[in-house]
């Protein structure tokens, strides 16, 4: 009887809800539209006042591909017979920092940037951001588990690890400025933090560490050595690219609508910190040359690519005179799939178009 009495209870309920009176509103306007702190309906996708963002989403789609596609067998007979000691620890410490790294980047963007944008075109990339790190972080664990490498002990690297441990937890702080609970976009020093954070997400975190940190893969990979894993990250570059471009061009449109300007010694201080864990890092990986690439090799390039991000932010080179101590590695990712992957798939499979780091 009880039962029976809530059941009725229940439909009574239903029948008495009344829907609130229909207001008509007025149109979205695209000027309405803010990147953040917005008046417009976040759930109306248009009119664009952002189509690059849209854009950005369309080219994503074009660099569709899993970690599957890719034939890995010669990998682990080169991992096992044909790399040395030195380049063992390289490509086993590449992939303990990446695995982090990428879960770190992928609550970033989920947790602590999507949603404060208040134009859907730029949340609708960000979601499609959030997948993209998501599979790079298949694609790590993709390698490690086909190579036959002990999982537990690579995935615990940057716990042990202090080189490792250093860069993930400068980042977890920088990007923790993003992630409070109570940040108020509209009060000013938040909204300083916000950009700051984020600046450092996507010209530091995505657009240098994340280029250097491929690159000791590329390395091995142009003298015909672990091609398949190299393969993966050119795919997985692909992607970052169009991550750091984004983030980039999102922090130049907040710093123009909402008047933002940076304190120079927070961003000397961001460039510099930046460079002192790619540094430890470096010595850690490298603490002899492998053929082809040295820890001053991965210094400099990462003082040379920090320039050119800071070319694209609107910001004074932090380190004047570097040079690009690896020419080859613009080349090596601007990767063009002219083949079939195991004779299964179309020729011409497109994979978005070159890479413009500039």
């Amino acid at each position: 009887m009880e039962a029976a009495s809530t059941a009725h209870a229940l439909r009574t309920e239903r029948k008495t809800f009344t829907q609130e009176p229909f207001k008509p509103q007025q149109p979205v306007r695209a000027e309405d539209k803010r990147v953040i702190n917005g008046s417009g309906d976040i759930n109306q996708l248009a009119p664009f006042k952002y189509p690059w963002a849209w854009e950005f989403f369309l080219n994503a789609n074009k660099n569709h591909w899993t970690p599957l596609d890719i034939n890995m067998a010669q990998d682990v007979h080169d991992y096992h017979h044909n790399l040395s000691t030195a380049e063992r620890h390289v490509y086993e410490n590449v992939l303990a920092y990446l695995t982090t790294s990428d879960i770190l980047a992928m609550r970033n963007i989920g947790l602590a940037v999507m949603e404060k944008m208040t134009a859907p075109e730029l949340q609708i990339y960000q979601a499609r951001q959030v997948y993209e790190e998501a599979l790079h972080t298949w694609t790590y664990q993709h390698c490690i588990e086909t190579i036959g490498l002990d999982q537990a002990e690579i995935y615990n690297r940057y716990r042990v690890v202090p080189e490792i441990n250093g860069k993930i937890q400068l980042a977890n702080r920088r990007l923790n400025d993003a992630l409070r609970h109570d940040i108020d976009l509209k009060n000013r020093d938040d909204l300083h933090n916000f950009v700051m954070s984020y600046t450092f997400f996507a010209g530091i975190f995505e657009g240098c560490w994340f280029y250097n940190g491929f690159s000791p893969i590329f390395a091995l990979q142009r003298r015909g050595l672990m091609k398949g894993t190299g393969e993966q990250l050119q795919y997985i570059m692909r992607d970052e690219v169009l991550h750091c471009s984004f983030g980039i061009r999102v922090v130049r449109q907040i710093m123009q609508e909402e008047n933002v300007k940076l304190d120079p010694q927070a961003v000397r201080d961001m460039w510099d910190e930046a460079e002192a864990a790619e540094v430890n890092y470096a010595k850690f990986l490298l603490p002899t040359p492998i053929l082809g690439y040295s820890q001053q090799d991965h210094h400099e390039q990462f003082r040379f690519t920090a320039n050119r991000r800071a070319r694209q932010l609107g910001m004074d080179e932090p380190f004047p005179g570097a040079q690009n101590a690896l020419p080859w590695l613009d080349e090596q990712s601007n990767m063009r799939k002219e083949k079939n992957f195991f004779e299964t798939r179309v020729t011409e499979y497109q994979t978005g178009g070159a890479l413009n780091w500039d």
